[in-house]
């Protein structure tokens, strides 16, 4: 918008400038050229008296002498000789004959162009008839004098006008880019989960108005998370009601591994509620990528959750193997979310799969990344895309919509992603990828719920 306002006073101010500058410029060189020719009339009318009186050589001579044209050699006479003899030509001649004949018929003053210069031709009644012509040479500096001098001082006055007119459009420019760009610069932060930030009201009122619009809608979106984190916290809450009739009924089942499970299970949900309902009404809403520091041991946690669901895998029947595990990898996950992704994971095996149906865990890492893989026997997923969208709408009986969901956050969060395709097994293969070096300002926030595009990555290799 500024360069595009400048732009616009730049050529208009330029249209006005050689609008005027122009056809003044042409009127001073006329100027010019009709002050050189009105001299040279006065200093030839200042034969006139003299031409009246006498016609004696001599005399005409010294009257001639007497000008500034004559002295300066450039004024001539042309005396026409009695008995029809060659004109009698005193000074120095520099018009043809032809010219001074036609001054001499037409009975008025004329110009005519010489060699040099022009010659101005003033005719003067003689007696008896006779007509001479005083012949004043006019050179060519002295009809351009000062033209150059006007018309520098014309290109410096344009010059100067359509300066002027780029310096005040770019303040104008400036006065209103800057609210502009002040009010992208905080949608930006705010879509980067900056829920604090507000514009100044100022500016043209075009965007008084919008900051107004911007600084009210920020505000209104911060009451509506901030009773979802309520409505959430409320709802979770609702759950430890039935958590504590389960924790009383799991108290009571006795002594045994199924017993002890069955408890571990109900204080692990117990936990899992009660850091929903710290998190939700936490006063700074996630809405950006873990923070700078925190992570933990991948192998650590797929080994811990092995170990969990190895118990429901055996009473299922079904073979697991887990490879790339034995060395500590640190990814910039924080643990709870790396628990729930691998939870997601896995107990969408469970739920979606025969009993008896093998599946396999996988890790591999490199500098740059740490590639997790989830491979079946099931049936497969036949629409990846609708298995990664967030929520059900009630066509997925006994899924909720948020565990492949869950996952996908928790890679973007990082700069990573998740893929769906054909395991070994001929069933489902999920791929997560966490990145490891992301910037912060590459990693996507957690509200970003567009799905990523396939992309080549660096190649990896197995621990």
């Amino acid at each position: 918008m500024r360069w595009a306002l400048i732009k616009v006073c730049l050529a208009v101010t330029g249209m006005v400038v050689l609008a005027f500058a122009v056809p003044l410029a042409l009127v001073v060189k006329e100027m010019a050229s009709d002050r050189a020719f009105s001299q040279a009339e006065r200093q030839a009318n200042a034969l006139g008296p003299t031409l009246s009186i006498t016609t004696d050589r001599e005399q005409l001579l010294q009257a001639v002498l007497s000008t500034e044209a004559g002295a300066a050699g450039r004024m001539a006479l042309h005396l026409p000789v009695s008995g029809g003899g060659s004109e009698l030509e005193m000074g120095r001649v520099r018009v043809s004959h032809e010219a001074v004949e036609v001054t001499r018929d037409l009975g008025h003053a004329g110009i005519t162009a010489v060699p040099g210069g022009s010659a101005f031709l003033q005719p003067f009644a003689l007696g008896a008839g006779k007509i001479c012509i005083v012949e004043v040479f006019v050179p060519e500096d002295e009809l351009s004098r000062g033209v150059a001098l006007a018309w520098l001082v014309l290109a410096g006055v344009g010059i100067a006008l359509i300066t002027g007119s780029v310096v005040v459009a770019d303040r104008l420019g400036v006065r209103m880019t800057q609210p502009a760009q002040r009010l992208a610069g905080a949608a930006q932060q705010l879509g980067r989960g900056s829920l604090g930030v507000r514009v100044p009201e100022e500016g043209p009122r075009e965007l008084q108005r919008a900051a107004v619009a911007f600084n009210a809608m920020a505000g209104q979106v911060v009451q509506l998370l901030a009773n979802e984190r309520e409505l959430a916290a409320d709802l979770s809450h609702r759950l430890r009601t039935p958590l504590t009739v389960l924790r009383l009924n799991a108290a009571s089942l006795g002594e045994g591994t199924a017993a002890d499970q069955t408890r571990a299970a109900v204080a692990h949900l117990e936990r899992e509620v009660d850091t929903i309902i710290r998190a939700a009404r936490d006063a700074r809403p996630q809405t950006s990528g873990p923070a700078v520091g925190t992570g933990c041991d991948a192998s650590e946690v797929i080994h811990e959750r092995m170990n969990f669901w190895a118990a429901l895998a055996e009473d299922e029947k079904r073979p697991i193997s887990v490879a790339g595990v034995n060395a500590p990898v640190r990814v910039p996950v924080p643990r709870a979310e790396m628990v729930a992704a691998l939870d997601a994971l896995l107990g969408n095996i469970f739920q979606h799969t025969p009993e008896g149906t093998a599946f396999s865990l996988d890790m591999h890492h490199s500098q740059e990344a740490v590639i997790i893989l989830v491979s079946d026997a099931g049936p497969g997923i036949p629409d990846p895309e609708a298995a990664l969208a967030r929520g059900n709408d009630g066509d997925r009986d006994g899924s909720t919509g948020l565990g492949l969901d869950i996952v996908r956050r928790m890679a973007e969060a990082t700069g990573g992603d998740v893929r769906i395709g054909h395991s070994m097994y001929g069933g489902a293969e999920i791929r997560v990828w966490i990145q490891l070096n992301a910037r912060p300002e590459e990693q996507p926030t957690l509200r970003d719920r567009r799905p990523t595009r396939r992309r080549r990555r660096p190649g990896v290799t197995s621990s």
